[in-house]
Formats: structure tokens, sequence, C-alpha cells
């Protein structure tokens, strides 16, 4: 029997000093993701922003020593400015999905995750809410869950600025 901390899906809760319109753009424009969506040893290069229910997000985070994670996703749903939902899965050099086991991820790692992210202000404030489809000990594990708290300390440097 799995224990339930192992089921448990990530989520990660944090707030930001900034409305939620401006951190809602932070996630909408390929320019100011550039900015932070990469752990700080990394460099995002977005390929393709698509940025409408359908629309494609494609990108390569690129690690010091030119290697990379491509990755493709597909908004599924855009409520501006808030919720932002995308279906993510890695990618092939010319943007096919391809299974998580041909790049040689980690074997529990799912082919397919789902990312949601939501945006509640109070007070000028916005709590950022981000989930994903995979479980928080695979994540942690993988150096996804920690990739992701970096990448959001990013974000929150970003709008205080």
């Amino acid at each position: 029997m799995r224990d339930d901390a192992d089921n448990r899906r990530v989520t990660i809760t944090r707030t930001l000093d900034a409305s939620r319109e401006l951190v809602f753009r932070m996630w909408s424009n390929p320019e100011l993701l550039t900015r932070w969506y990469a752990p700080r040893r990394c460099r995002l290069e977005v390929l393709l922003f698509e940025f409408r229910e359908g629309g494609e997000f494609r990108y390569r985070i690129r690690e010091p020593d030119s290697s990379g994670c491509l990755c493709s996703a597909i908004f599924t749903e855009i409520v501006a400015p808030e919720r932002i939902v995308y279906t993510m899965c890695f990618a092939d050099e010319q943007g096919h999905f391809v299974t998580a086991k041909s790049v040689g991820a980690d074997p529990d790692w799912p082919d397919r995750t789902t990312v949601t992210v939501t945006f509640v202000e109070k007070d000028g404030r916005t709590t950022m809410t981000l989930q994903q489809t995979v479980r928080e000990s695979v994540a942690k594990r993988t150096g996804a869950y920690p990739s992701w708290l970096e990448i959001i300390d990013r974000l929150a440097e970003e709008v205080s600025r």
C-alpha cells in the first residue's frame, strides 16, 4: 500500500507582492517568461508561443553545458486573469510529443502532465497556486519540484522589481 504522501500531486502556493494582472501577464507574454521560467542555472528558449486555448507553447530549457529539455505544452484553458491550464509533454525537434521514456526520464514520470495555475488577488497581492498532475514524490526525486520552487522564486523577484 502506498503512503498518502506518495500519491499526493504537486501543489505549490505562493503569495506575490503584485497585482493579479501583472502575475498573469508574466505567464502570458513570451518575452517576460524568458526572464524567469527556468531554474537559475538554465536559460529558457521560447520556440513557439500561441497564447490561446488550443495554442502551443514549445520551449527548451537549456542547461549551462548546452544540453536541454525540449517540451511542448498545449493551452487547454485560459481565463484571464484567473487561470491558465496546459498539458505538457516532452517533444522532439519538430514539436511532436514523445514519451518520457524515449528521452530518458524517470520511469515513473508520466508521458503527459497537466499544469493548472490560478491567481487570486487580495489587497494588491496575488496568491498563485500551481498544480501538476505528477506524484509529488516523483517530482521531488527527479528535481522537477525543486525546479518549480526556484522558478517561482524567480517570478517573485521579477514582479517585485
